[in-house]
């Protein structure tokens, strides 16, 4: 059982496992889709703009409201918020080499999709099964 100091640690540890988990199936049912996904966005700045915007909305959001390196679940938590702002942050300043590893990362598509499916199925259950309140983490 994981013990954090926040139930938004647990909260965010659900919806960012669930979200593993669903792009880690969509990677294994349709790894097409991912290189159609990169070929469109390396294609459109209107595109990459926008997924750029979203994701470091989504990322300032969790950074400003879950902050806090209090136990290992809520580091985690922090970090995917942080890497979520920087990565729409480039998307929109300079998406040029985030294009390129992206289109580097395509060749291990099944490989990223399985990563994903077990850090989501990791992060799900630790939210689902954590308890929240005050302790002494030694």
């Amino acid at each position: 059982m994981t013990i954090t100091v926040s139930p938004l640690t647990l909260m965010l540890a659900e919806a960012m496992g669930l979200y593993l988990i669903l792009i880690g199936l969509s990677g294994l049912a349709a790894p097409q889709r991912w290189r159609g996904v990169m070929d469109e966005l390396s294609a459109s700045p209107a595109l990459q703009m926008t997924m750029g915007v979203a994701v470091f909305a989504i990322g300032v959001a969790i950074a400003i409201a879950h902050s806090h390196l209090t136990d290992p679940l809520a580091i985690i938590v922090t970090l995917i918020g942080w890497i979520a702002l920087l990565e729409g942050a480039l998307l929109i300043a300079v998406p040029g080499p985030l294009l390129r590893i992206g289109h580097w990362s395509i060749g291990f598509t099944r490989v990223w999709a399985i990563a994903a499916l077990v850090l989501g199925l990791l992060l799900g259950l630790a939210g689902l099964t954590g308890t929240a309140g005050t302790t002494h983490f030694v």
